[in-house]
C-alpha cells in the first residue's frame, strides 16, 4: 500500500510499508546488522502516517532475530 509524500502541498514522492496483517497490524521488514533508533521512528512515522495502532519491526540481518513491537499513542484504543 502506498501513500503519497507531500511538501508544501506538492506531491514529492510516495512511502511505503511492507505488509499489513488483516488491517490491523503494520509489519516492517529490514535485513541490516543491527536495528537502531532511526529504524524505530521510521515505524512510527509509518503507523501514525497509515493510521495503524500497532506495528511490528523486524530485522533478520542480525546473528539473531531482532523485532520491536511498536505503538501509536495517537490512537485510543
Amino acid at each position: 500500500m502506498e501513500m503519497p509524500i507531500y511538501y508544501d502541498e506538492i506531491d514529492i514522492g510516495t512511502r511505503r510499508v511492507d505488509f499489513f496483517v488483516e488491517d490491523l497490524i503494520m509489519v516492517e521488514l529490514k535485513a541490516i546488522i543491527k536495528l537502531e533508533d532511526v529504524h524505530l521512528a521510521q515505524a512510527m512515522n509509518y503507523l501514525g502516517a497509515y493510521k495503524m495502532e500497532i506495528g511490528l519491526l523486524i530485522n533478520f540481518g542480525a546473528q539473531s532475530l531482532q523485532f520491536n513491537r511498536v505503538h501509536n499513542n495517537k490512537i485510543k484504543t
